[in-house]
């Protein structure tokens, strides 16, 4: 069903992974898919799949990291579709593996810039416009560790903790402008990062180690589950969701009544005693 006919996408860390499979998704559902990513060889594949699919794409090779290189490519793809509907933020890196006291200070800091401030420049880059027109949705892809503590995984569990407490700040401060942001917890799924974990051997921890192995072999979440979360937060239907941090494995239903509590589907709240 091509429910998002006429809409534009702009998707980070397209080029592989979960960022790929929605920009895939999305195509498929009518919608016109602004490609980012790094690797023009991985760009070209996916823009090659969504055409070929019948779709429409255009690529952007682009660091997240780089505010002007975001820029850019979001003006050139306003340029040529006209504006950007949606925003997905699906680029992020895995970080150092290991022990946080045995952590290279460097590449600590470069994944925190990549998982955060990579979103912030996404977000930064498409939103004025959106406010101008009264309408759009932000998609923030959450991860491990931004619940709960994800073990010699530091960086990564603190850099997507605080990019889903961003999309809870910032769903408030543009509420009143029509503009939805939210945050999905894609579940585990198999990726590359994947066998980042398996490479890592005792670095990554034990438990980490059985779960990557499990994923190589089963896939995880699968990819329609989370194209259909992602579709529903870029949809009419969940215009009076904002600020919520939402599992792939949460009842849509349960979502599109209007009666949320405001505390659900947030970061944990630390209970008063």
């Amino acid at each position: 069903m091509r429910v998002l006919n006429g809409k534009n996408v702009f998707i980070t860390g397209a080029g592989r992974g979960i960022g790929k499979r929605l920009a895939v998704g999305f195509a498929q559902a009518g919608a016109r898919v602004g490609l980012l990513a790094r690797s023009r060889a991985e760009l070209d594949a996916a823009h090659l799949e969504i055409e070929q699919a019948g779709g429409t794409a255009m690529r952007f090779r682009a660091d997240v990291g780089d505010y002007q290189q975001v820029c850019a490519a979001a003006e050139r793809m306003r340029s040529h579709f006209g504006g950007i509907d949606i925003l997905i933020t699906a680029a992020a890196v895995q970080g150092p593996i290991g022990p946080m006291a045995e952590a290279n200070p460097r590449l600590w800091a470069e994944a925190i810039h990549t998982d955060l401030i990579g979103v912030m420049y996404a977000c930064r880059a498409v939103l004025p416009h959106m406010i101008e027109r009264r309408s759009g949705k932000i998609i923030v892809l959450s991860g491990d560790g931004a619940t709960g503590p994800r073990p010699y995984f530091s960086a990564y569990a603190a850099a997507k903790a605080a990019a889903v407490r961003l999309v809870e700040t910032l769903a408030e401060e543009v509420r009143e402008h029509n503009v939805q942001v939210n945050a999905i917890g894609p579940g585990a799924t198999y990726t590359h990062m994947t066998d980042q974990v398996l490479q890592a051997g005792d670095l990554a921890g034990e438990k980490a180690r059985a779960e990557a192995l499990a994923l190589r072999s089963n896939g995880g979440t699968p990819p329609d589950k989370q194209i259909a979360l992602a579709l529903f937060l870029a949809s009419e239907r969940s215009d009076h969701v904002t600020g919520k941090l939402i599992h792939v494995t949460d009842d849509l239903k349960r979502l599109e009544k209007r009666s949320l509590h405001p505390d659900t589907f947030t970061l944990r709240r630390i209970q008063r005693l």
